[in-house]
């Protein structure tokens, strides 16, 4: 009896966690106005990953989410609804909601400073000029959680990041994202089932 009030009283946030459950967060911005673009490449990643595993999404607060099975894991998809710039606030709900810890979970982005098709993984850093990520940053109090950076590559004249960013793939970038996708989608998959420490000797590219 007295083991059972002190899990009640005394527990701190860690020991509840499910260290089964992963969140994979996609971040993009929502609307027709941004499909399609490379700022949304994170959206892309976690959609094909719940198409792949025949999973439906479903409108919940602060975004849409899914959930798959992998290798006995639980990964739970979210696409914000708060727009990229205000993307901590939807992966904290969830992220507290379904009792996952921190290191459990992956911030899927778009990277201006890889050629497109270069992944790479990452334990923690820097936001890198990313606003979805320095949100993050801001509303967990820290820059050590993971992230899946997906090139998108800087091929753009000076002045033109913006227009880059928030543009739509051209068709030869549209025939390489048929490779890069899956493979981000495999790493993701893999950052649950084997690590992150052995996922980044995995996939990540010199």
């Amino acid at each position: 009896m007295i083991k059972f009030l002190k899990s009640l009283f005394y527990s701190t946030p860690e020991e509840n966690y499910d260290p089964m459950k992963y969140l994979i967060v996609g971040l993009g911005n929502i609307g027709s106005d941004y499909a399609g673009t490379r700022h949304n490449i994170g959206f892309d990643v976690v959609n094909m990953m719940a198409k792949d595993a025949d999973v439906s999404w479903k409108q919940e607060t602060l975004g849409d989410v899914a959930e798959l099975k992998h290798k006995g894991r639980t990964l739970v998809l979210l696409k914000p609804s708060t727009y990229m710039n205000k993307s901590g606030k939807a992966l904290k709900y969830w992220m507290e909601k379904k009792k996952i810890p921190v290191d459990n979970v992956l911030a899927v982005v778009d990277e201006l400073q890889l050629e497109l098709g270069v992944i790479r993984l990452k334990p923690k850093g820097s936001d890198g000029g990313h606003n979805g990520l320095k949100d993050i940053a801001e509303v967990l109090g820290s820059t050590k959680y993971s992230r899946l950076r997906v090139g998108i590559g800087k091929d753009f004249r000076r002045g033109q990041q913006i227009d880059h960013v928030l543009g739509k793939w051209n068709a030869k970038e549209k025939d390489e994202l048929i490779e890069i996708i899956p493979r981000a989608c495999e790493t993701a998959k893999s950052f649950a089932a084997i690590g992150l420490k052995f996922t980044m000797e995995k996939y990540n590219q010199k």
